[in-house]
């Protein structure tokens, strides 16, 4: 049954809350707004209302100019004005920290200075010859030609995507800053793919179905500041390379000369060769074995001779280093750090630490351990994600 209420606040996905019974959850709405709602599902704790209508909206409100922003679920904050994401993503953070008191005096955010068609790396579902998104929360797959968010490379590959009448898969699309594209196919069934199924206007570069190479190469080549990225299909690579040339010179403005350097969860090594130029040595250590090996072939292509790397999980490799470690970068998954890690830093009484994170709920859970050994300096948020709920923040710890 439809009803009207009055949204009091957001929460830190970007809905707007109501309280009866049990708190209440309304994407698509903002604090003071009148809106009418029905109920979509209820648990024990909450209950999630759909936003029918906008009684009395906000003068706050805008209309975002994606199609699809109702039904996709890939941006949350599109109502918003892009100031007043970058106001909620900043306050967010600080609410989360202050919930796990945690002690810090210096925090701000970095804007995107290209908050539409930044993404270089889109996850697509295809059923039925219709390519899209998920709406939120739900297996309907909402049917695009075009992602606000994504770079225009991309948005030109799912066009003639489109035009395939593929029938179940996933698709991983990915581009780079010379507007090539990797396109990832992974699916049970059997699929006819093949280079001349697109137009020679799409810089192609790799076509992989599952994992087996069907054209070109296996990666893309990635650049950041002055620096060359190999990137295998299955590697882990930030996905706004405009904030990444943000995070490059804060990077090396940190890292102290002539340090030894442990960079965990190192990916490609984009972290660790950013910081290599000011580093005695850089230890890098990857759970992911195409993406060590391509840090590896990184290094060597920055002409990078300080930079050494381990294949295995954080949590049992990490102790093996046999060096003194004065400085520690970490970039944890979403789930953070894990309890032998932190341990494992705390043990060896490491000096420094740049921890980035893309989940400010384990970030905070984690630095409320650390924060009995280590001093908060200061934390610096990136909006690598605009117009989405999500943010990126670089945290810099001193021993006390």
């Amino acid at each position: 049954m439809d009803k009207i209420v009055t949204i009091e606040k957001l929460d830190n996905f970007g809905r707007g809350i109501f309280f009866e019974d049990k708190i209440s959850f309304v994407s698509n709405a903002l604090p003071g707004e009148e809106v009418k709602v029905s109920l979509i599902k209820e648990t024990s704790k909450y209950k999630e209302y759909k936003a029918d209508e906008i009684i009395k909206p906000s003068p706050k409100r805008i209309e975002y100019t994606c199609p699809y922003y109702l039904t996709c679920g890939g941006c949350q904050l599109g109502h918003m004005s892009y100031k007043d994401t970058i106001d909620f993503k900043l306050n967010k953070v600080k609410e989360i920290l202050n919930k796990f008191k945690i002690s810090y005096n210096d925090i701000s955010i970095v804007d995107n200075p290209n908050p539409y068609n930044y993404r270089n790396k889109v996850e697509l579902k295809c059923l039925n010859n219709k390519i899209g998104y998920y709406e939120y929360n739900t297996h309907t797959l909402t049917s695009i030609s075009n992602c606000l968010i994504a770079s225009n490379a991309i948005n030109d590959a799912i066009k003639e995507l489109s035009n395939l009448e593929l029938e179940d898969c996933d698709i991983i699309i990915r581009s780079n800053y010379n507007d090539e594209l990797l396109l990832w196919f992974k699916s049970n069934n059997k699929l006819n793919i093949n280079r001349d199924m697109f137009s020679k206007d799409l810089k192609i570069a790799s076509i992989i179905l599952n994992n087996n190479v069907i054209y070109g190469e296996d990666h893309l080549i990635m650049k950041v500041d002055n620096y060359l990225f190999k990137c295998s299909y299955d590697a882990f690579f930030q996905i706004n390379p405009y904030i990444c040339e943000k995070i490059s010179p804060y990077i090396k403005d940190l890292i102290p000369s002539n340090s030894t350097i442990a960079d965990l969860y190192c990916g490609v090594g984009f972290l660790g060769v950013l910081a290599s130029s000011k580093a005695k040595k850089v230890y890098g250590i990857e759970i992911v074995e195409n993406a060590i090996k391509d840090a590896i072939i990184n290094a060597k292509i920055n002409k990078i001779d300080n930079m050494y790397f381990m294949l295995g999980d954080v949590s049992n490799s990490f102790s093996k280093i046999e060096d003194n470690i004065d400085y520690l970068i970490v970039d944890p998954p979403r789930s953070g750090l894990d309890s032998t890690t932190i341990n494992t830093i705390i043990e060896n009484k490491i000096n420094n630490i740049l921890y980035m994170s893309c989940d400010p709920n384990t970030l905070a859970r984690d630095l409320n351990v650390l924060q009995d050994y280590y001093n908060i300096r200061k934390i610096k948020c990136f909006d690598m994600f605009s117009y989405t709920y999500h943010v990126e923040s670089i945290c810099v710890l001193e021993r006390k």
